[in-house]
């Protein structure tokens, strides 16, 4: 029997925008009400960013990237009490990466809010060659540190080959739990193309007995989620911090998705492949993650 598929639902990223995407959420309560709805559609995790209005050069930016504490708080918290009072379960994933890179606005809300996952990316990268995604050694090794100390799994976004090696790194330096668990992201600008030839080696160069899940940006997003699960991978990531677009017409048009609607499509997509959808539960144990509060 093929192993069921972990699909991960990644809400609203760091740079997604109501202009591009009205269905985009921002504030704590649309995050939460957004992230029920993707678990009830088969995202046995979702991965958390979040947004502020805050004033930037002179200009007040409404659902602006965000590193706050206090957002991070109250959506977590707020996730965790709908899930309860809906009788739902969905692992939580936090970002590290929000965009602000003083290292310890994106550590602080790993020990106070304790989530199964958070992202974990090894390398900086001239992201789409317009600005710098910046992961220091120095925050990376603060980073290790704090997965082990408080058993969270990392999710290991790799953009490229050389990121595998930097991946094994932290993780023999710090003893961080074996196997990883690594998430390609596909078609970032400055990083490996999203085509099928490229996934498939970049998966030649798992660590053995590692975990993978995909993910292709923009216009590879379908292409990656059709390569993976020809490939046999573990997970597939979708979501409005990855891709917008449902579809395009003959005609130019285009449909703008929503979290759910390209959770469903994964759904779909997988159970034509045979592949039955993995419970958060199930994640956990293919995973290796602990639940810390329920």
């Amino acid at each position: 029997m093929a192993k069921p598929l972990i699909i991960s639902a990644c809400l609203c990223g760091a740079g997604t925008k109501k202009e591009q995407a009205p269905t985009v959420p921002y504030t704590p309560e649309e995050i939460s009400d957004q992230a029920i709805a993707c678990a009830k559609a088969g995202a046995a995790i979702v991965h958390v960013h979040v947004r502020e209005d805050k004033e930037v050069n002179g200009k007040m930016e409404i659902g602006y990237k965000s590193m706050s504490l206090e957002k991070f708080s109250e959506t977590t918290e707020l996730i965790r009490k709908k899930s309860k009072e809906q009788g739902v379960d969905v692992c939580i994933n936090l970002t590290t990466s929000g965009g602000e890179y003083e290292d310890y606005k994106r550590l602080q809300h790993l020990g106070k809010l304790l989530p199964e996952m958070c992202s974990f990316d090894p390398n900086t990268l001239n992201w789409a060659n317009s600005y710098i995604f910046e992961n220091s050694p120095r925050f990376l090794n603060q980073l290790a540190q704090e997965v082990v100390k408080y058993n969270i799994k990392p999710e290991f976004e790799v953009f490229d080959t050389g990121h595998i090696d930097s991946v094994m790194y932290y993780v023999n330096k710090w003893g961080i739990p074996q196997p990883p668990h690594i998430q390609f992201i596909m078609g970032v600008g400055g990083s490996m193309p999203g085509t099928a030839l490229n996934l498939a080696f970049m998966v030649s160069k798992l660590p053995k007995g590692a975990t993978w899940s995909v993910s292709g940006i923009g216009k590879c997003h379908m292409d990656m989620m059709l390569a993976g699960l020809s490939m046999g991978c573990d997970g597939l990531r979708v979501g409005l911090e990855d891709n917008i677009i449902y579809s395009r017409g003959a005609d130019g048009s285009k449909v703008i998705a929503t979290n759910v609607m390209l959770v469903e499509r994964a759904v779909e997509l997988a159970k034509i492949a045979g592949r039955e959808i993995a419970t958060p539960e199930q994640a956990r144990e293919l995973l290796g993650m602990t639940k810390k509060v329920d």
